[in-house]
C-alpha cells in the first residue's frame, strides 16, 4: 500500500537573535515541508521568504539584549504561512527602491513581490509584533 502524504502540524521554534538563526530557520523550514504534499511548489519561494523575515527581525528589531525570536508555520489549503515574531512593536516598512549599489533595502520588497499576502500584527502576547506572509503555488502579487 503506498503511503499517503498528509499535512504536518503547525510548527513553532524559537530562536537567538542572531545572524546564525537565518540558517537555522531555513533548516526547520525545510524539514517542516519535507513530505508534505506538493511542497517542492513552496519551498525556493518559503526560504527566500523566511529568510528576509528573519533577517529583519534579527537586524531591525531594536530589543533588549537576550530577546528571542520566533518562527511559525502552518500549510492551510496548499499555502504556508510563515510567521515571525519579535519583541519589537515597531512596523516594518518597506523602503524607497533601492539604488544598484545599495547592500540592503530590498527585503520587504521581495517579500511583497513573491508572497500571496503579507503583513503585521501586534502579538497577542502583549509585547512585539508577529510579520507574516502567505506563500502559494500561483507565486505573489506582482
Amino acid at each position: 500500500m503506498p503511503a499517503t502524504l498528509e499535512t504536518p502540524p503547525a510548527h513553532t521554534r524559537w530562536l537567538p537573535r542572531h545572524r546564525k538563526s537565518v540558517g537555522l530557520a531555513r533548516d526547520t523550514l525545510r524539514r517542516y515541508l519535507d513530505g508534505a504534499p506538493n511542497s517542492e511548489h513552496l519551498l525556493d519561494v518559503s526560504e527566500l521568504v523566511l529568510s528576509e523575515l528573519v533577517s529583519n527581525a534579527v537586524v531591525h528589531a531594536r530589543v533588549p539584549p537576550g530577546r528571542r525570536i520566533v518562527v511559525h508555520f502552518e500549510l492551510v489549503c496548499g499555502h504556508l504561512r510563515i510567521e515571525v515574531h519579535d519583541a519589537s512593536s515597531e512596523k516594518p516598512v518597506i523602503r524607497r527602491a533601492a539604488g544598484p549599489d545599495d547592500l540592503s533595502g530590498r527585503g520587504l520588497r521581495l517579500v511583497e513581490a513573491l508572497s500571496v499576502e503579507w503583513g503585521c500584527a501586534p502579538r497577542p502576547e502583549g509585547i512585539g509584533k508577529i510579520v507574516w506572509a502567505l506563500v502559494g503555488p500561483e507565486g505573489g502579487t506582482r
